[in-house]
């Protein structure tokens, strides 16, 4: 076991937010841990890591457990390069390799007594650097840090970069450092579709245990194998992924009240007997046996039901024409970077269209582009475009809630604009804050009101999903498949995208790549593609003739026979390696073949270097 919970109760002011909570977590164990937005998550983490003592009961740790914990917003500090701060991490492996050098130096010249002191100690720490794996230090960097997409900014200073990019940095220290317990709180924030791919992988053969914060729903499947909820301050366990709990938590629920009514009937039958015979003589005796029998009985409490997820629904009041946007021979430029060449795009009526690509290729550049109107740009008659701003940058945050909304819809009524803000999730109190004093996922949810009330026949969204919780992730799905306009967005959340999107426009190399079909077909034309076994008819539309030319198929062609000719040569000289410090151990006197096998020795290891040096930039 690693960590235990022993009826931790923690509260702020005197008021629990979480009461009597136990749970344990086991060595390699996969734990996703849920809840909605203010139930206390970061609390229950933040109790785990020590950073806070609960009010009551016990955190009880096993002996030297170390956790490595990513907050939210833990952005990474360092005046060290990218390169150089993930170095430090194996600061360890390279004295001992050193080390290992230094004494394979000394036994070049070194006499009878002590070759037999160096030849030990040698061998010690060989075992020691094989234990470790130090040798692969660097190509394990490269590959974290080219996985999360640093592969071009080793030698940039860590603290040059933005808030999201050394968050990013710190999971990759942690990666690093493999923890016995790696604590992930949102690990997906700041990442795009790819390296999510990536990260899930790199994850999926951890060896250390992971308890997972997240509204990525593909994540959660991908990893966990236990799930915890935090509601109303109690954590109820749920063998399984996030679909199994799903499934479980409402079987459970559903059970719950089939056993409170059934004790309801039973009472009411004892209560019912004991009223009719309690004052006749002849069944007095009976009734106080049914008396006897209520007094007992452990009642049990009603069950809560569940939080209601905000409802949402848009409407619109006329089709547009066919055609609702196009957009034709377009450069697209952020500041100085050129993000697109000569492009085009069309969005027809009823499409739902999701805009892939990694960070900085211009995704949301695009939505802002072609909502401007500037040059080639076209829009359908009757199209009512209506727009989600990821950074909800229309809301003033000193205003008041009701008064946010109201400003910009007049036209309805005051009741009118309480309900949709209610159906949204904002309760009365919430109505009568100030728009700062909402947390992220209530801002949210008021600019998605906002937005249903426009009723516009075209939803453009950028990142509609972030800060939403699970339920509220799902209504908004809900909503959109529901919805018989057209919808083009932009989302990080990979569940969002395959439940709404009907077509996929990928943005890579500076091109559109348009794919027609849903996002679940879009991801298995990937994998298709990186077998070179695409048919024709489910390729994107690029603007050339191939995805990739003849050059660029030669030159991955060339690169794998490469890294499979580097694999070969390292596993050959390992083994040599092995057998020369079996033969060093048995030389006993022969100090000739000692020192020769010594130099050998030396060879490999910089020979090893090398190869892992060009395996790492392969890779």
């Amino acid at each position: 076991m690693l960590f235990t919970f022993e009826h931790v109760t923690f509260g702020y002011l005197g008021v629990p937010t979480v009461e009597d909570v136990c749970f344990s977590v086991h060595e390699r164990e996969r734990v996703g841990l849920l809840g909605g937005n203010g139930e206390g998550k970061t609390t229950l983490l933040r109790l785990l890591t020590g950073e806070l003592a609960p009010d009551a009961g016990a955190v009880v740790r096993k002996n030297g457990l170390t956790i490595g914990y990513l907050e939210q917003s833990g952005g990474f500090t360092s005046d060290a390069t990218v390169y150089g701060a993930m170095e430090e991490v194996f600061a360890e492996d390279r004295q001992l390799i050193e080390k290992l050098r230094e004494t394979e130096r000394q036994m070049a010249s070194a006499g009878e007594e002590q070759m037999r002191v160096l030849s030990a100690r040698a061998e010690s720490l060989t075992k020691r650097i094989a234990a470790r794996d130090s040798y692969h230090c660097d190509v394990r960097i490269k590959t974290v840090l080219g996985g999360m997409g640093f592969g071009e900014t080793y030698t940039q200073k860590v603290n040059t970069m933005s808030g999201g990019e050394r968050t990013k940095l710190k999971l990759c220290r942690l990666l690093l450092e493999e923890p016995e317990l790696l604590v992930l709180d949102e690990p997906t924030n700041h990442l795009d579709v790819s390296t999510m791919f990536w990260l899930e992988d790199y994850l999926a053969s951890y060896k250390g245990a992971l308890l997972i914060v997240s509204h990525d729903r593909y994540f959660l499947d991908r990893l966990t194998s236990r799930t915890l909820e935090l509601e109303r301050g109690k954590v109820t366990s749920y063998k399984g992924s996030y679909s199994q709990y799903r499934v479980l938590r409402e079987e459970r629920r559903k059970e719950e009240e089939r056993l409170y009514e059934k004790q309801c009937e039973e009472i009411a039958k004892l209560q019912d007997f004991v009223d009719r015979h309690i004052v006749r003589a002849t069944s007095a005796s009976a009734a106080q046996s049914r008396v006897k029998q209520l007094e007992k009985m452990e009642r049990l409490e009603r069950p809560v039901p569940p939080k209601k997820p905000p409802l949402f629904r848009f409407c619109f009041d006329e089709q547009p024409y066919e055609c609702v946007l196009r957009a034709e021979h377009f450069d697209l430029k952020a500041e100085d970077k050129l993000l697109l060449k000569d492009a085009s795009f069309t969005l027809m009526r009823g499409q739902k269209c999701a805009l892939l690509g990694d960070n900085g290729t211009g995704k949301s550049t695009l939505l802002k582009y072609l909502l401007s109107g500037k040059g080639s740009i076209s829009v359908g008659r009757y199209v009512r475009i209506a727009y989600y701003d990821q950074e909800n940058a229309r809301l003033d945050p000193a205003e008041r809630v009701l008064d946010a909304f109201w400003g910009t819809h007049r036209a309805l009524s005051q009741t009118e604009a309480r309900a949709l803000l209610a159906q949204a999730g904002l309760d009365a109190d919430d109505i009568d804050k100030k728009v700062k004093e909402l947390s992220g996922g209530l801002r949210a949810k008021l600019a998605i009101a906002m937005l249903e009330a426009e009723r516009g026949n075209v939803l453009v969204l950028d990142e509609p999903t972030n800060h939403l919780d699970l339920p509220a992730r799902e209504s908004l799905e809900a909503a959109l498949k529901a919805f018989e306009g057209t919808v083009l967005f932009v989302s990080h959340d990979r569940r969002f995208i395959e439940a709404v999107a009907t077509s996929v426009v990928l943005i890579e190399e500076g091109a559109l790549h348009p794919f027609a079909g849903g996002y679940a077909d879009f991801l298995n034309w990937k994998k298709a593609q990186k077998t070179e076994n695409v048919p024709r008819e489910n390729a994107p539309k690029p603007t050339n003739e191939g995805y990739r030319s003849k050059e660029e198929r030669a030159r991955e062609a060339q690169r794998r026979t490469r890294v499979k000719a580097i694999e070969q040569e390292l596993a050959a000289l390992e083994e040599e390696d092995a057998a020369l410090l079996k033969e060093l151990s048995d030389c006993g006197r022969d100090y000739v073949r000692a020192q020769a096998i010594a130099a050998r020795r030396t060879e490999i290891a910089e020979r090893s270097e090398a190869l892992y040096e060009e395996y790492g930039a392969l890779i």
